[in-house]
């Protein structure tokens, strides 16, 4: 009896066992199988796994604002490179502003120093340097990201060089700094030493630099240094995998220093991967470069600013000069509103400027006479008033275009006949 008995509770027990790894099997094979729609879901390949694995999701996306950083190139404890970027998950946009070392900072001309230069700044600290960025630009940067020129190299290298086109013949020699730059121009792979030497040319040892119309030399090196960079940040992204992410981590770790939360990291890395060199615009702060006293300086064009960082990020285009209307300016190529024409005014909420070039040329394929833009900062919802008397065909054709079902009863305007507030929503 005690035997059967046992042999009982022994069978229970291997049941129990079986269910229990039974079940695990079941759970785990149930959630391999979220994994791998999710991973399907996110693109599939390496690209799904590292999205799923950060938690990437399209609601997650529209949730994150955009975010600005200062990008900031080291090298002997000055900085060869000082950069406002900007990206934009929602609508995979992205903007470089590069700024002149020798920027004037300055609070008096009369008492100017060599001290009062951007790039002097940067030496008492990061957080004077962003103080002074939002200064300069109006835009309020909280993050930075500084990075030792030594990390390019061994970057450049671990994705196995980068193809560029070198725009001219670079010839310098510096002992004191160890700095020795060689190189024709033309379009050749740079192994991580020869994309260190790009990206600090400033002039050869004979005098000579960049031509006038590149640039000349502290902004043709920022220029070679932004479509450098463009061009290390599309191969970058094309070669991918897992096992450049983990060398990634350990370049970053030694090289990079950043305020930046690796939670606001992981929630930006996503979209990143299906970011788009296309939709990178860049631009040099507006100014002259001028002696100050005895030091020579880049002083900044206030008006011009506005405009440039209107335009690069948030897509505001400058008035277009023209015939106007009632003090309105007219956007139309010749100036002059077609007879009968419907006259709209645009005002873009969605912060793209490329949407906004999209919009109005359907508008005018349309027939439509498009007589003036604007912003409308922060517009969720795309939303057409009619402030006149639209036919059946007009509305019918403006709701098309804008992808709306309704459109709004407004007060009768002088200019405009319509108003369009393109929202975050327009696709």
């Amino acid at each position: 009896m005690k035997k059967q008995a046992k042999e009982k509770i022994g069978k229970k027990k291997r049941h129990i066992f079986l269910r229990i790894v039974l079940i695990l099997i079941l759970i785990i094979a149930i959630a391999g199988c979220v994994f791998a729609y999710k991973v399907h879901q996110n693109g599939g390949g390496m690209e799904g796994v590292i999205k799923t694995g950060l938690g990437y999701s399209e609601e997650k996306v529209q949730t994150l604002d955009k975010i600005y950083c200062l990008l900031l190139g080291q090298s002997q404890n000055l900085t060869d490179t000082i950069m406002l970027a900007s990206y934009d998950p929602k609508t995979q946009e992205a903007a470089l502003l590069s700024i002149p070392r020798d920027t004037f900072v300055g609070d008096s001309r009369a008492y100017a120093s060599a001290y009062d230069k951007i790039n002097a700044v940067y030496q008492t600290g990061v957080d004077n340097l962003l103080e002074d960025v939002r200064n300069l630009t109006g835009i309020d940067v909280k993050y930075y990201l500084k990075v030792d020129t030594e990390a390019l190299k061994v970057l450049v290298d671990e994705i196995g060089g980068v193809y560029f086109d070198v725009p001219i013949n670079m010839h310098y020699t510096d002992r004191g700094q160890g700095l020795y730059i060689n190189l024709q121009a033309g379009y050749q792979k740079l192994d991580g030493d020869k994309a260190e030497q790009v990206v600090r040319f400033r002039h050869n040892s004979d005098g000579s630099t960049y031509p006038s119309e590149y640039g000349g030399e502290d902004l043709g090196r920022m220029r070679t240094q932004r479509t450098f960079l463009e061009a290390v940040l599309k191969q970058t992204i094309e070669n991918m995998d897992i096992n450049t992410i983990f060398s990634f981590l350990d370049i970053a770790e030694k090289y990079v220093e950043t305020n930046l939360d690796f939670d606001v990291i992981k929630d930006y890395v996503p979209s990143v991967l299906d970011f788009n060199m296309d939709n990178l615009e860049t631009a040099t702060l507006p100014g002259t470069p001028e002696y100050i006293g005895k030091f020579a300086f880049y002083t900044v064009n206030e008006d011009e600013v506005e405009e440039v960082v209107n335009k690069l990020f948030y897509g505001i285009e400058p008035e277009i000069e023209g015939n106007t209307v009632d003090g309105n300016t007219i956007a139309d190529e010749d100036g002059v509103i077609p007879e009968n024409a419907v006259k709209v005014e645009v005002l873009n909420g969605n912060g793209s400027e490329s949407t906004l070039s999209e919009v109005i040329a359907k508008l005018k394929n349309a027939g439509f006479s498009v007589i003036q833009t604007g912003n409308a900062k922060g517009a969720t919802n795309t939303t057409v008033i009619d402030r006149g008397e639209l036919t059946e065909a007009e509305t019918n054709s403006l709701k098309e275009i804008m992808g709306v079902q309704n459109i709004t009863s407004g007060e009768s305007g002088e200019a405009a006949d319509v108003t369009i507030i393109i929202g975050r929503d327009y696709k």
